[in-house]
């Protein structure tokens, strides 16, 4: 089997403060890979550097495409990437309004992912975007109202709604419950867990929460000051820690 993602020595640097140092992984088909540390460890730096919103200054992305086989994400051309990003991928940011259209309506939102890769048929895509509503646990009957009326954890489904209408194979989540009250937290990483095991999502989730690579992430890596100092099975490696700084990180949480 080849691996979906195969990351190999990413690394950027920002003058003289290291972002990720030398990071490589492979991500296989179907997996959820979660990246923890403190802030400043450098996860969000790596996330952005795989999900082609920061360009490394070493390294490579290499994806397994669907029609060109595995390919570096790198050295694609921008047009090629963009539609990457619009198809087989997908980005789930912290604070809904950064991946969300705040004028436009909650169907429109994630209707606009369908039009950008073709789709024209006004009933159809409507369709499409009540379904979706219905699956994030939307009701469909607020399809015409505007983000700005819906809470918090709304938003949030309505973002992951527009992020995977379009049957993406890999998903980048950035902190996806932050900020969220804990009841909503709750419901919102039950339904990312339904919706990753039923899709058959890959998923790269970068979060200070243990307990959320608890519940979604098959392995984990644990970063501090830019590198990889610890990774393997979640259960393995927050179980029984083996780096200091892990089994303070995972202390501090049993602590609370």
């Amino acid at each position: 089997m080849t691996a979906l993602l195969s990351v190999s020595g990413v690394t950027k640097r920002f003058g003289r403060t290291i972002g990720c140092r030398d990071v490589s992984f492979d991500l296989w088909p179907g997996e959820v890979m979660g990246i923890v540390g403190e802030s400043g460890s450098g996860k969000s730096t790596l996330l952005g550097c795989l999900a082609g919103h920061i360009r490394p200054d070493a390294g490579q992305v290499i994806f397994d495409t669907r029609d060109k086989g595995p390919r570096d994400v790198l050295a694609m051309a921008e047009p090629e990437r963009r539609m990457l990003s619009r198809t087989d991928w997908a980005f789930v940011h912290q604070h809904a309004r950064d991946g969300l259209r705040m004028g436009v309506s909650a169907g429109g939102n994630v209707g606009e992912r369908l039009m950008a890769v073709g789709a024209r048929h006004y009933g159809q895509v409507r369709g499409a975007a009540a379904d979706w509503l219905s699956r994030v646990e939307i009701d469909p009957g607020r399809i015409d109202d505007r983000p700005t009326t819906f809470s918090g954890g709304m938003q949030q489904r309505l973002q992951i709604a527009r992020n995977l209408v379009t049957g993406p194979r890999l998903v980048f989540m950035d902190e996806p419950t932050g900020g969220l009250d804990v009841s909503v937290q709750a419901r919102l990483l039950d339904l990312l867990r339904g919706l990753v095991r039923r899709m058959g999502l890959s998923a790269v989730i970068v979060t200070h929460d243990l307990a959320v690579v608890r519940l979604l992430a098959d392995r984990i890596m644990v970063m501090k000051d830019g590198r990889v100092i610890e990774a393997g099975l979640t259960d393995q490696v927050l179980d029984d820690p083996q780096e200091a700084y892990t089994q303070l990180l995972v202390s501090s949480v049993l602590q609370v």
